[in-house]
């Protein structure tokens, strides 16, 4: 019998059209350690280019920094003029929303859209794939010229800002070139793209992100990144007494 069933499983690994499930745990480390800074900090200055078919186009301008290995982040707008020293901040589990007019802190949602754009807040933070997602289903496929995984994913815990994901993920390097977000009822909210990599160090992070809005036709946004650097940051760069200073 045992010898039955060893043919067996050759048999069907060798049956034409098989293809073996991917090691989804090594997947998703790859994702992971590609856009992680554990050794380094990291900062950058992104350009968002908002288009909503009723307000129009609105250019923001951002200083993005991190702190990967401490899970802590600050952006702060420096255009538009009416808009320059709002910031946010995560200190532990909490984010904040700095407003230079006032000169107060107010809790944000990591949830919340960043600044009424397509973008969430989310979306600055370092991510997890691993801790986040399981993978209920997936199939090979092809977008453009490269040939992908397409992993249906489901939260693990409620922490994420959307329960259920799509992801095409390339095989030959695991980058993710296209997502698709979804709510609890599997109403289909967002589609993100990454067309553009860039290597940072022995990373690898997408400078060129487009996420468009699936529910408000001709809702968009896109987010190019310049001016990277993996020079540490003072400890000061990650307090509510910087972001205050650098308003006065």
């Amino acid at each position: 019998m045992r010898k039955i069933g060893i043919a067996l499983c050759i048999c069907i690994i060798c049956w034409p059209g098989y293809t073996a499930e991917p090691d989804f745990d090594a997947i998703f480390k790859s994702i992971d350690s590609m856009s992680t800074f554990e050794q380094n900090d990291f900062s950058s200055v992104m350009t968002i280019v908002s288009d909503d078919p009723e307000e129009g186009r609105k250019v923001m301008k951002v200083n993005q920094f991190r702190r990967d290995k401490d899970d802590k982040f600050l952006i702060l707008i420096l255009e538009p003029a009416t808009q320059k020293g709002q910031g946010y901040l995560r200190i532990e589990d909490n984010l904040w929303f700095y407003d230079p007019e006032s000169r107060k802190f107010s809790h944000s949602s990591f949830k919340e859209n960043f600044q009424g754009t397509d973008a969430h807040n989310s979306d600055f933070r370092k991510r997890s794939y691993s801790r986040d997602y399981k993978v209920a289903s997936w199939e090979e496929g092809q977008l453009g010229k490269y040939d992908v995984y397409i992993l249906n994913l489901e939260a693990r815990n409620d922490e994420v800002t959307y329960p259920y994901e799509k992801l095409w993920v390339r095989k030959d390097n695991n980058l993710v070139l296209k997502a698709e977000d979804y709510s609890l009822n599997k109403r289909h909210m967002r589609t993100s793209f990454f067309p553009n990599y860039t290597k940072v160090g022995d990373k690898y992070l997408p400078s060129k992100m487009l996420f468009v809005d699936e529910l408000t036709e001709g809702r968009k946004t896109q987010i190019t990144m310049t001016n990277i650097s993996l020079e540490n940051l003072q400890d000061q760069v990650f307090t509510k007494m910087y972001v205050e200073r650098v308003n006065r």
